[in-house]
């Protein structure tokens, strides 16, 4: 067997930790979303400390965080199993298009990171800086041994909104990633497992592409329900069409049980449940509050 270079074992050993061996998919909750979104709107994470830890109590396979939020909030879970997912660059309010980066690899390496994870808008005014930017980034990873997380979305100045999920401009946002040297991307799931299979066929079959949540749409917005219905839904029919895992974040920690929900999800990622028996999970273990019985997978 060919001996790995130090680098590659690196990546490799890091990727293995956020990573389910059963099911070889990826499950991580994202609550990076202040200085991007503004907190105000974020009402699920203005306690930051409380959706923590009710995250962890469902045991995901990891979170993406910033390193501002890990050194106050995540002393608790040190030793936990759960993976860091360090966030090094976000957009603003006031430029949603130019993701900037304020972190470093190195602070990551310092934090116990397993991960790197940063944005970019692509197909818009500010593509080739944020380019520029992931292929330094990248670079580093390489030689330092740390994974790459893209966090990559085709919301640029040229496309429509109504674009923002056409299958051509997801596999847009994947391809680059993975030319650009990433390890995993999140982007956007196009609508459908048909056209989202044709993205995945875009990119090597090393590469991994997870979804994620997104905004709550239109038909399904006001009626937390329904929004449950829909994701759960959405999440498998993504993995249906060969996608790596989910990194996710508004439509779990706005809910009113996000252990529950955690609990629910992580099953219907790792042990192949249908949406609807991930809904009926939901609310036995939202009823029950159990959810010590349900942290180990079985």
């Amino acid at each position: 067997m060919a001996v790995q270079p130090m680098y590659a074992m690196g990546k490799a050993v890091r990727l293995a930790r956020m990573v389910n061996p059963e099911s070889n998919k990826m499950m991580a909750i994202t609550v990076d979303h202040a200085t991007s979104r503004g907190i105000a709107p974020m009402t699920g994470i203005q306690d930051i400390q409380g959706a923590i830890d009710k995250i962890v109590a469902g045991r995901p396979d990891a979170m993406t965080m910033t390193w501002g939020i890990q050194k106050r909030c995540w002393g608790p879970y040190v030793g936990s199993g759960i993976s860091i997912l360090h966030k090094i660059s976000n957009y603003a309010p006031t430029s949603p298009t130019n993701d900037v980066v304020f972190g470093s690899v190195d602070a990551a390496i310092r934090s116990g990171a397993d991960a790197v994870s940063m944005g970019c808008i692509t197909l818009g005014d500010f593509q080739n800086e944020q380019f520029e930017r992931i292929g330094e980034v990248s670079e580093y990873c390489d030689e330092v041994g740390m994974p790459l997380i893209g966090h990559v979305y085709p919301k640029g100045e040229s496309v429509p909104a109504d674009k923002r999920t056409a299958w051509e401009n997801i596999a847009y946002c994947a391809r680059s990633a993975c030319e650009l040297g990433m390890d995993v991307v999140k982007t956007t799931y196009t609508g459908d497992p048909e056209s989202m299979a044709k993205v995945i066929a875009c990119v090597p079959s090393s590469f991994r592409v997870v979804i994620q949540g997104g905004d709550v749409p239109e038909e399904v917005k006001g009626d937390r329900s329904k929004t449950l219905d829909y994701y759960m839904q959405m999440t498998r029919d993504a993995l249906d069409a060969g996608c790596g895992g989910v990194t996710m974040g508004r439509w779990v920690w706005d809910d009113e049980d996000i252990t529950a929900l955690v609990i629910a999800l992580r099953r219907l990622i790792h042990k192949g449940y249908s949406a609807k028996e991930c809904r009926e999970l939901y609310e036995t273990v939202k009823r029950e509050k159990n959810y010590k019985d349900y942290e180990i997978l079985k």
